[in-house]
């Protein structure tokens, strides 16, 4: 009798539940705040104009948020995590910026078909666990001629280093694709090929840069959601193994050598433009 394999059912809602406890925990927007020249990059390969209406997506504490709304647009910036919205809407009061904060689903959004001019996600929607939902919905809330843009974390790239290592001792749910997909052309082309009249890519590297990599480990164990939550669920043993692994990984990618730590992550800068 032939045995008759499965694909396993991926409960996406229980995923997603779990995704956003972890992004919840911690204080993300300390590690944000240190990536905010990528957001003013993309807006500036997006070539934003004054008056254009712009959506970002899983905006976190509002760093790409921050960078269209210094170019004049109007910008709606989204995250399903309050407590980060409610930083980026900080952020923006303190630049006297006027920003619409609303919390949002990446995979659901609450706007009409072609209701922005651009929209675009930096190191956020590339987290979602029903992938091809959060494209589609990228598309539809798009107008035809406007731009997607994206930053996203290539597998190779040190945070792509850091998502493997972090499997190594907590596997990801089976069935559930890896977030660094959206760092490959190939699955880019799947997503938003036959939408698209055209998609840029350009390769880039973001530069982590802390005292050494025990610091940096400090501060994404306290404040990175999905590493502190990773640590939170294993015994010590493994909590110390992980620890090795970790700063090993960074000393792999540290080019500095003064003693503190400047590690490359490659990610994609990705313009889409839509049909």
């Amino acid at each position: 009798m032939s045995e008759v394999l499965s694909t396993p059912v991926v409960d996406l809602s229980a995923v997603k539940t779990k995704q956003q406890a972890a992004w919840s925990s911690g204080d993300y927007a300390v590690v944000g705040t240190t990536l905010q020249i990528v957001g003013e990059t993309l807006c500036e390969a997006l070539d934003l104009r004054a008056g254009e209406h712009v959506l970002d997506i899983a905006a976190g504490n509002g760093n790409a948020t921050l960078a269209a709304a210094r170019r004049w647009c109007n910008v709606t910036s989204t995250d399903y995590v309050p407590a980060l919205l409610e930083r980026g809407r900080n952020r923006a009061s303190a630049e006297g910026l006027p920003v619409k904060f609303e919390h949002a689903d990446a995979e659901k959004l609450p706007y009409t078909d072609k209701s922005f001019d651009v929209v675009l996600s930096t190191f956020g929607v590339m987290f979602t666990p029903g992938q091809n939902m959060a494209a589609a919905e990228m598309v539809r809330v798009s107008k035809s001629g406007g731009r997607i843009g994206l930053a996203n974390w290539t597998p190779e790239s040190f945070v792509g280093g850091i998502f493997k290592t972090i499997g190594k001792y907590l596997p990801p749910a089976a069935g559930v694709k890896s977030p660094a997909l959206w760092g490959t052309e190939v699955h880019l082309n799947e997503l938003f090929g036959k939408h698209a009249d055209s998609i840029t890519v350009e390769r880039k590297n973001f530069n982590f840069r802390y005292h050494n990599a025990a610091h940096w480990l400090e501060v994404f164990r306290t404040f990175y959601g999905p590493m502190h939550k990773a640590f939170g669920a294993l015994d010590a043993d493994k909590q110390g193994a992980l620890t090795a692994d970790l700063l090993a990984l960074a000393e792999k990618f540290n080019r500095a050598t003064d003693g503190t730590l400047v590690a490359p992550s490659e990610y994609l800068e990705v313009v889409i433009t839509r049909k």
